[in-house]
């Protein structure tokens, strides 16, 4: 059941012009008032300087998908962008409470956690689910963890917005997602960090 104020802000948005464009046809899109009221909850925290969203936060925001709604690599992008700004206000933050050696200590720290997990070997990488139940692709998330491997290890060229947009098949018996989810955010935090 969608709520009276959801009906509303949703109202409200189709009498506006759109913020991003929509799909057509049988093509689903985020549903409208859900991401308008994200961010203008997102607007309010950064422009009033609070601590209510966090980079992390806006990583794992999901909206329905409704027919008319936005279109999603949009929308994503958009996100992605609204990411950035809260990482860089917490990078700037925290090097000003803590100072600079400790905030790149801090992220040597975490991208060395990072690279000990992607030390194991592949196909070893991540825990498995059950041969009856569907996990990530191995062999296309042990090519995105070698990547990851090198950007850490060796400083090639890596980008938060190439890691958003991955996307792994499935696979009887493969990674379990909520591992492969974890370590994929943790390196965007690493990124972010050292921008």
């Amino acid at each position: 059941m969608v709520s009276d104020d959801v009906k509303t802000a949703d109202a409200a948005a189709h009498q506006v012009a759109p913020a991003f464009s929509l799909t057509t046809g049988r093509v689903r899109g985020y549903h409208r008032a859900a991401v308008d009221t994200f961010l203008a909850a997102a607007r309010a925290a950064f422009e009033g300087d609070a601590d209510d969203l966090t980079a992390a936060d806006v990583r794992v925001a999901s909206f329905p998908l409704v027919k008319n709604g936005y279109v999603v690599a949009e929308v994503d992008a958009a996100l992605g962008r609204v990411e950035d700004a809260l990482a860089a206000r917490a990078r700037d933050r925290a090097v000003r409470s803590q100072g600079a050696g400790a905030w790149v200590e801090q992220a040597r720290d975490e991208a060395q956690v990072i690279l000990d997990h992607l030390a194991r070997p592949k196909r070893q990488r991540f825990a498995r689910t059950g041969v009856l139940t569907f996990g990530y692709r191995i062999d296309e998330v042990d090519h995105v963890g070698t990547r990851i491997a090198r950007y850490l290890r060796d400083g090639e060229p890596l980008t938060a917005e190439q890691l958003r947009s991955a996307a792994f098949r499935m696979q009887r018996g493969g990674y379990r997602e909520e591992q492969v989810d974890a370590l994929i955010d943790a390196t965007v935090d690493v990124i972010l960090a050292v921008r």
